[in-house]
């Protein structure tokens, strides 16, 4: 029976998942398309790309850093204080879409990550909004909110 590697190792370890948070915190300082979720960040994002590294390095299965660091990361509450809507999460999501292309990984195995940073984006939502996904629509076009 074979080990399988974990996200963690697949992106490199920790050289990888820095490398993939600069990709991201860099594409968020240069993209006009992410403007207003730049502006929820302080001046210098030096502080932002610690905590992400620490807290991608055990999401990825990696060693825990954030939770030894800091705790529980308790991800919605400490996104609570920002208006965190559809538009925010796109372009967050923009950013770390960009952030995965520049890592040159397997197709299948970057769509999964892509996949599970949107679920996890979306979870930090917390502006009331109508978004016309299947998961907000019951029945023939009935909004839920």
């Amino acid at each position: 029976m074979t080990e399988q590697a974990t996200p963690y190792e697949i992106l490199g370890g920790e050289e990888g998942v820095r490398k993939l948070v600069d990709h991201f915190y860099d594409h968020m300082d240069e993209l006009d398309d992410a403007k207003e979720v730049r502006d929820m960040h302080a001046r210098s994002l030096r502080v932002s790309r610690e905590k992400l590294f620490l807290f991608l390095s055990g999401w990825l299965s990696g060693p825990d850093l954030y939770v030894q660091k800091y705790g529980h990361p308790r991800l919605r509450a400490r996104h609570m204080p920002f208006s965190v809507g559809i538009r925010e999460r796109d372009q967050w999501m923009l950013c770390m879409r960009k952030a995965l292309d520049n890592m040159g990984l397997e197709k299948g195995f970057r769509d999964r990550l892509e996949q599970a940073f949107l679920s996890t984006a979306d979870h930090m939502r917390n502006k009331a909004e109508y978004d016309d996904s299947p998961s907000l629509v019951i029945g023939p076009g009935k909004p839920t909110g």
